[in-house]
């Protein structure tokens, strides 16, 4: 059975109802409804509401400051707390000046990428959604292809090349994530150079021009640990915007007529360690593992057949 639905960035509450995009005026006219409810966006982080530490602010559309970036990002398919079934949800992207003019209280501006695990499936749903969303435009004020100023368009969902006239689609990178068994069930985890000592995480890479997923995990565990797989298998999925990645997690064995030690390509990845359930389970504390809202950490659970501690 697949992981995604239980993966703390995969679920969502919302209807993105791509049809209305297109509709002349659409984005105008629902932010002229006070039913309407917007996310504010600043600096690739989320309000969270003044009195929790769970749910996001969704104001009304007379709460958002001039001249933020508009995204449309669809209806509620239920109703959830104060929000009823069919509220149309906007995301806001605040200028740089904004933010401290909406909330002065800094710690009310959150990451997704340390809280997503802790809010509720609608503003999970909305938060990633909007993020991703936001990161696309800060990245395409102009066109890559002929250098011109590029203007949002399709209630947020283009942007379109003044000097052409063709519109610009968000695009999403596909990256594979492997837990990696030999023939005693015990998967191989890595240490990043870029990671904090003593931490550890399944293996990964992005999917080249041209490959299939099955392909780049094969060739990404072989470049970062000398270590043949065979036969690697979907276990699920979930968006990453940080900046706009999604993550394609997989099962792999190793080919044990190819098996060798494990070696670290010494650049991106600077060690390697094999572990038994009860192996990780005895280094916790010595050992850093993935946080709650990574697909790595779900991963290495469902391996393991156990939820691991909080702070581990």
């Amino acid at each position: 059975m697949s992981l995604t639905p239980q993966l703390p960035l995969s679920r969502t509450r919302i209807n993105r109802d791509a049809i209305s995009r297109k509709i002349p005026g659409f984005l105008e006219q629902i932010m002229g409804e006070d039913t309407t409810r917007v996310v504010l966006i600043w600096r690739g982080e989320a309000l969270l509401a003044e009195d929790s530490h769970t749910r996001i602010e969704l104001v009304a559309p007379a709460g958002v400051p001039a001249g933020s970036i508009l995204i449309y990002l669809g209806v509620t398919t239920q109703s959830v707390r104060d929000i009823p079934e069919g509220t149309r949800i906007v995301a806001a992207v605040l200028d740089d000046d904004s933010g401290p003019l909406v909330s002065k209280d800094m710690a009310r501006w959150v990451s997704a990428r340390t809280m997503a695990h802790a809010l509720d499936d609608l503003d999970s749903g909305i938060v990633v959604e909007a993020l991703a969303m936001a990161n696309w435009h800060h990245a395409h004020t102009f066109s890559p292809i002929t250098g011109a100023p590029a203007e949002s368009d399709q209630a947020g969902w283009t942007r379109v090349d003044q000097s052409t006239g063709k519109d610009l689609f968000p695009r999403t990178d596909a990256a594979v994530i492997a837990l990696v068994t030999d023939q005693h069930d015990r998967i191989v985890l890595g240490s990043n150079a870029l990671w904090e000592a003593r931490r550890y995480s399944l293996l990964a890479g992005f999917v080249e021009p041209g490959e299939s997923l099955e392909a780049a995990v094969i060739r990404e565990v072989f470049e970062e640990s000398g270590l043949v797989v065979t036969n690697p298998v979907y276990m699920g999925s979930q968006p990453w915007p940080f900046p706009a990645s999604l993550m394609v997690g997989f099962r792999a064995e190793i080919d044990e007529a190819s098996l060798t030690d494990i070696r670290p390509d010494g650049t991106e990845i600077i060690d390697l360690r094999w572990f038994s359930r009860e192996e990780l389970l005895a280094s916790l504390g010595e050992v850093l593992l993935p946080g709650r809202p990574s697909i790595a950490r779900a991963m290495i659970e469902s391996w393991l057949g156990r939820e691991l501690p909080e702070g581990s």
